[in-house]
Order: C-alpha cells, then structure tokens, then sequence
C-alpha cells in the first residue's frame, strides 16, 4: 500500500507534539513550596523577606496575654514618613476598630529594638500598627476561628498596603494563623481604665519602664526609616535564637570552683532572656550538653513580666570566657555576653 510510508512521519509528529505538550505543561506548573515560613515580598522597610519561626516548639499557650496598665510617661505619636507617604499616628486608642489583614514577624527581629526603644520579643505579646500610640493595647480576634488576645503595641509597621497590623510569632501562633503566614482580624483599642472597671479592679500602673536599649543600632534598610523617638535606659541582652541545625562542638573544660567565691564574684555569660520558661530550658539543656561549666536560668522581673535568663559560669578569667563565646558562636546558639552576677 502507497499509504504506508506516509503513516511513520505522521507518528513522529504526533509523538513530537505530545512531547512539547507534556513539557510545557510541567514547566508552567508553580513551584511547590515547602514548610518554611517566609515574610511575603513587598518594600516593608522593617521586615526582612526571610523572617520566620522559631526552630524550637513551645506551647505558646503558656503565655499569658498582655495586662493592659495605664501609661504615666509620654505615648510615641510624632507623625513620620516611610516610602514617601507620611503617617499621623492616633493620640487616644480607646475607640479605635478596624478589620483588615494581620501578619506577623519572628526570628529575624528577636532582640532588636522596636519604635519606642523596647526591645521585640517574639515570644512577648505585642504587634506592631502605623498610626496607634506607642504604647497602647489592642483586642485582635482571628476572625476565622474567633480566637482572640490581647496585645501591647509597641512597633510600628507593616508598611505592605493590605495590612493593618503585625503580630508577634506568638500571638499569631495563639490565633491559629502563624503556619498561614497571615489572617483577617478584627482590631479593637482597650482602655486600661475601663477595661479594668469592667472587672471591678483599678488599673494597674506601670511601675517599671518597659525594656529599652541605650544606644540602638540602625536597622539595615534600603530606604529611609520612620522617624521615631527611642528613650534611654538599660539593656537586657537578648540574642537570635539558635540553629535548627548546629554543629557538635567539643566541651570547653572550665574549673567552676578555682574562685572560691563562686557566683557571688565570678563572671558569667548570658547566652539568652526569653519571656518563655519553655524556650529557656531547651537552650539551657542544649548548652549543658555540650560544655562543661555551669548553664542555669535565672529569673528577673521588666515591665510587670518575668524574663528567663540563660547564664553559664562563673569562670574565673577573660581568656576563659572567651573560650566559651567561641564554643557558642562555632555551635550558632547565639552571641553570649559577660556579665557579673549582679546585672
């Protein structure tokens, strides 16, 4: 038959065809992503594009929510420009309400300071918001799941234009939205006097000034930052959190009893303060796990909130708690300072 010659390169083309079919089809599908969770993209100026969780787990439900307690030093509310647009923040939140999106930010910024000079706790319940006094407190109510906290507002942003609010890692993680990465809520302003009315207890005062940093260092940013006043004060160290992934490294030996003084007159290094005892005590076990002097937690009181301080020591010389450093910075468990034992 004359036909079949002609039927071999019709079979070729169709297999041709189907083959760039196939191609294209697999080319055009999206990326899958994996479980990491990322800041979405955008010209936020105070939030990095590779901000995330914590690589420890901690039952987020041990915290408690932030006290509302009336503020008896000025409220950070000067009117400031980012990205050319400039904002004019609220001088009362007590009748404030919105609903919009919320996000939150975590790792990249624990320890850095926030707009009034404190210092960001990802494990605090705090959030940031553009036009709200600093400090002021704030219901937000995940409104897919109706869960709801209570928060201090002490930073400002997010800057992305469909966002009203940004959370701490743990208050997005209560509100069920930190996997999602963000959430629609609802934003209302507390007044520490009514709230505390309603309850049939006077306000609390804030006794304490919340934690600031003396000199804080900018922020890396490609344009210019929100200008907001940061007050003084002192410095409690606080450092990234670790790794998920750290390096074994060999024990420093360190003779904890040639100062026969012991921790009344030695030096010690702080390798991390968290507002959560959970996240404390992983640190502290994964530090005694790898040298040989004595890692603890110790406790003090800032701003009506409990701080759990991981130490190790005392050491007797500079040389020897430089040691120390190292080992911890070679293992990415954070940068330890040297303190003594009554700071």
């Amino acid at each position: 038959m004359r036909s079949l010659p002609m039927q071999q390169p019709l079979k070729l083309m169709a297999f041709a065809a189907l083959a760039l079919l196939v191609v294209s089809c697999s080319t055009s599908r999206p990326t899958q992503q994996g479980n990491v969770i990322r800041a979405q993209p955008g010209l936020d100026i105070n939030r990095a594009h590779k901000d995330g969780a914590p690589w420890w787990d901690v039952d987020v439900s041990r915290i408690p929510d932030a006290v509302p307690t009336l503020h008896t030093g000025p409220y950070k509310a000067n009117p400031y420009t980012v990205l050319g647009k400039t904002y004019f923040p609220l001088s009362d939140s007590s009748n404030y309400t919105a609903t919009g999106t919320a996000s939150w930010y975590g790792t990249k910024f624990h320890g850095q300071n926030t707009a009034n000079g404190e210092v960001y706790d990802l494990y605090g319940m705090s959030a940031a918001h553009k036009t709200l006094p600093l400090p002021s407190y704030v219901r937000v109510t995940n409104l897919d799941n109706n869960r709801t906290v209570i928060l201090r507002v002490n930073d400002r942003g997010p800057f992305y234009s469909d966002r009203i609010i940004d959370l701490s890692y743990a208050a997005a993680k209560k509100l069920g939205y930190a996997e999602i990465g963000t959430a629609r809520v609802k934003v209302e302003g507390i007044d520490p006097a009514q709230y505390w009315a309603q309850r049939g207890k006077p306000a609390p005062l804030m006794l304490d000034q919340p934690q600031v940093a003396s000199n804080p260092p900018p922020r890396q940013a490609p344009v210019a930052t929100p200008v907001i006043t940061a007050s003084a004060g002192t410095i409690e160290q606080w450092t990234p959190p670790p790794a998920q992934h750290a390096a074994p490294v060999s024990p420093v030996p360190i003779d904890a009893k040639k100062n026969a003084s012991g921790q009344a007159s030695g030096l010690f290094l702080q390798v991390g303060a968290f507002a959560n005892p959970d996240a404390a005590e992983l640190l502290r076990s994964k530090l005694s796990g790898m040298v040989r002097a004595p890692v603890f937690v110790s406790s003090i009181a800032r701003n009506q909130q409990t701080l759990y301080r991981v130490r190790m020591g005392p050491v007797d010389t500079p040389g020897e708690a430089q040691q120390l450093q190292n080992s911890v910075r070679s293992a990415n468990l954070g940068s330890p300072s040297v303190v003594t034992s009554d700071q």
